[in-house]
C-alpha cells in the first residue's frame, strides 16, 4: 500500500490533511497485517521448536511473551517504512542513546534478575513443583518467571525471590533426581552390642515399605562420642518430595527406637556432674573481733 496514491485519492475527495490521513491509514493496515501474519505464522513455529527442546510449559510461556513483542516491535518498524514516517529504527537509536544512561540506572536489577530468570530456563536447575533449598530458605517452587520465582514454604508462606538471587548462589534440589538417600545418626551406649544394634536399624529399614531394597540399606559406626556410639543409618527412597522424606525418616526411627527399648539398648544423653568445694582464705584481715 503507498501512502501518495491514497494521499491523492482523499484529496480527490475534498479530504483536508490528505497525506497525514493517508500516512496514518498505511501505518495502522500495514501493523495491522504484519502483526496478525506474525501471530499466526511466527509463534506456531516458535512453539514448535520450544517443544522439540523439550521445555516445559511454564518455560515456553515467557519465551513466546517475548517472540510476541518482538512481532510487535518488526510491525511497527515496517509500518513506519510504508507510512513514510522516516526510519523507525534510526529514530528509536536516537531515543534510546539519549536515554541510555538513566534506563540503565533505574533498570540494571530488573536486567540482571531477567539474564538470571533465562539462564534458569536454560539450565533448568529447577521446575515447578520442585523443594528447593538457598541461603537458609527451602520451599516448593509454585511459579518461575523472567523476573522472580514464587516459592511457598513449609508454613504456607509465599516468598517472591528475584532470580539474581536463585542463580548467584547454591542452590540445593533434594528431589532433581528419582531417588534420594537420607542419613540418620543412632547413638547407643558403650556397653551396648554394638553388632545387634546395627541389625535392628537394618530389618526396620527392610521392613518400612517406602525404603528401597536396591540400593540396599547399610550402616556405619561413624564416631565414638562422650557418651554414645554413633552408628550411621543410610536409606534410600524413591521419587521423593519433602512430605515423603520427613513422614519416611519419622516412621523409620521411631520404629528403630521402640525395637531399641525391647531389647534394652539405651540411647544415652549428656550429662555433667559438678563436684568439689568451695575453700575461702584470708578472712582473718577483713573481719576483726569486736572489742568487748
Amino acid at each position: 500500500m503507498q501512502v501518495q496514491p491514497l494521499a491523492d485519492l482523499l484529496a480527490g475527495f475534498g479530504v483536508p490533511a490528505a497525506g497525514s490521513i493517508a500516512s496514518a491509514v498505511v501505518f495502522v493496515v500495514v501493523f495491522a497485517l504484519v502483526y496478525v501474519l506474525g501471530k499466526a505464522i511466527v509463534l506456531p513455529i516458535v512453539d514448535r521448536s520450544l517443544k522439540s527442546r523439550d521445555l516445559d510449559a511454564h518455560a515456553r510461556r515467557p519465551l513466546k511473551k517475548v517472540v510476541s513483542i518482538g512481532i510487535v516491535f518488526v510491525a511497527i518498524s515496517v509500518a513506519f517504512g510504508m507510512a513514510e514516517y522516516g526510519n523507525f529504527l534510526q529514530s528509536l537509536a536516537t531515543i534510546a542513546a539519549a536515554a541510555t544512561l538513566a534506563i540503565g540506572f533505574a533498570m540494571q536489577d530488573v536486567i540482571s534478575n531477567f539474564v538470571a530468570g533465562v539462564f534458569i530456563y536454560t539450565d533448568k536447575p529447577f521446575r515447578i513443583g520442585d523443594w528447593i533449598e538457598w541461603d537458609g530458605n527451602s520451599g516448593v517452587v509454585e511459579d518461575i518467571s523472567l523476573r522472580v520465582s514464587r516459592v511457598r514454604t513449609f508454613d504456607n508462606e509465599l516468598l517472591t525471590v528475584p532470580n539474581s538471587n536463585l542463580t548467584d548462589g547454591v542452590i540445593k534440589n533434594p528431589v532433581a533426581k528419582e531417588q534420594l538417600r537420607l542419613k540418620f545418626l543412632f547413638g547407643i551406649g558403650y556397653d551396648d552390642d554394638i553388632d545387634k544394634a546395627t541389625e535392628i536399624i537394618l530389618e526396620e529399614a527392610r521392613n518400612h515399605p517406602e525404603i528401597m531394597d536396591d540400593p540396599e540399606p547399610s550402616v556405619r559406626l561413624v564416631e565414638l562420642g562422650d557418651s554414645s556410639v554413633g552408628l550411621q543409618s543410610r536409606i534410600w527412597i524413591e521419587d521423593p518430595n519433602r512430605a515423603d522424606f520427613v513422614k519416611t525418616r519419622a516412621e523409620y526411627v521411631k520404629t528403630v527406637k521402640e525395637r531399641f527399648d525391647a531389647e534394652d539398648i539405651n540411647i544415652p544423653y549428656p550429662n555433667r556432674t559438678i563436684g568439689g568445694g568451695l575453700e575461702m582464705t584470708g578472712l582473718d584481715s577483713v573481719v576483726e573481733p569486736a572489742d568487748d
